[in-house]
């Protein structure tokens, strides 16, 4: 099953990166968001990834080319002029670099990448981690044999929450999460059927494809209790930065 990642968008919001560099690249822990999703997704068993680039594609296709090169040593024959990588340690992926547009929606990306699709895929966004269990969720999707699946998580509040009696503070609760409230954080699992809902290239996935499959009750929730964290602005990029200099809750390989 080959896995999707959405890297083409602008990234508006994290502008104090995106400036320089396409948001699946903003770095965490000196490594691309996009590797740590990748990662994740190895973790698992998956090796084939099909990357819809937009913005700043070039810094992805650049990274990618210099990938083996960066992580082995390597022999020059200045003679011959041959190249020879010696004791690698760059994953076994296959990488494909899809340019889906500047200005296309979530859903008009999938479009492009078609061509390239066999059979049901993974899809999910390439500015966000979690320590979503890939195994469980692929097989919870052909449980329920439906077109789709979405992984569900409960949002945590972006503030600290004050417990009142009588006008005094008893306590306080830091950015707690509500059981009850639940978003959708990516991680699916598609049939190739599912394009068939997207309109165009300015469709956006999450508007009215998803809502067409909810209709004919067509899409899963999988819900993850674990950790899921978006990086959407500076303050979630140094949030996740912290996060992985104390053991990275999304880090599940070895």
């Amino acid at each position: 099953m080959k896995v999707v990642i959405l890297a083409g968008g602008l990234g508006t919001r994290l502008s104090e990166e995106t400036h320089r560099v396409p948001k699946p690249m903003v770095e965490i822990g000196g490594r691309p968001i996009l590797w740590h999703i990748m990662k994740t997704y190895a973790a698992h068993g998956f090796s084939e990834f099909i990357v819809c680039c937009g913005y700043r594609s070039y810094e992805i296709k650049q990274y990618f080319s210099g990938y083996a090169l960066r992580h082995s040593d390597v022999t020059f024959d200045l003679g011959t002029g041959a190249t020879q990588l010696c004791n690698g340690t760059a994953e076994p992926w296959k990488v494909t670099l899809v340019e889906t547009g500047l200005e296309s929606g979530t859903g008009g990306r999938l479009l492009y990448v078609r061509p390239y699709l066999d059979g049901d895929f993974c899809l999910t966004y390439g500015d966000g981690v979690g320590d979503v269990n890939i195994t469980r969720l692929v097989r919870f999707h052909k449980a329920q044999g439906r077109l789709a699946t979405l992984t569900a998580v409960n949002p945590p509040s972006r503030y600290g929450v004050l417990s009142l009696k009588k006008g005094r503070v008893v306590r306080f609760r830091e950015k707690p999460v509500s059981p009850d409230e639940w978003i959708n954080a990516g991680f699916f699992v598609l049939s190739p059927r599912v394009l068939d809902e997207i309109r165009n290239d300015k469709s956006s996935f999450e508007g009215e494809p998803l809502r067409s499959l909810a209709r004919k009750g067509q899409l899963s929730a999988y819900q993850h209790r674990g950790f899921w964290h978006p990086m959407d602005t500076i303050r979630d990029r140094q949030h996740l930065e912290e996060l992985w200099r104390n053991g990275a809750p999304w880090k599940t390989w070895a």
